[in-house]
């Protein structure tokens, strides 16, 4: 890891957590079931509002062995089921993480916000 907000991917290469957030936020808005990010991020909005909003229900954090832990903030739509789609963020989170950053993701952590009817 570079500093506190940055992480080293190669030699001469960091990338912000910032970014990371960001990557984390569109893979898990992706997901269906998933409405938005806490703060009302839709994929759908992403356009108007910028990507940088997207990391606004997103928060990463690093381990001592060089991994990340990524925490979401969720709102999901009524009538699916919550474990399901639990599973298929954190799936779909660290794998984005991981392809396109090549950090090694030790955790997502999903908190449940809302349910949007």
């Amino acid at each position: 890891m570079a500093d506190k907000n940055t992480f080293e991917i190669k030699e001469g290469v960091s990338i912000s957590d910032e970014v990371v957030a960001i990557v984390a936020g569109l893979a898990a808005t992706e997901v269906d079931g998933v409405e938005a990010l806490t703060g009302n991020i839709t994929n759908a909005a992403i356009p108007k509002t910028g990507a940088s909003k997207l990391s606004k229900g997103v928060r990463i954090s690093a381990n001592p062995d060089g991994s990340i832990s990524a925490k979401l903030s969720l709102m999901i739509r009524y009538g699916f089921e919550i474990p399901t789609i639990c599973a298929r963020v954190q799936e779909k989170v660290k794998n984005a993480i991981e392809n396109m950053t090549g950090i090694g993701v030790q955790d997502v952590d999903i908190r449940i916000a809302n349910v949007v009817m």
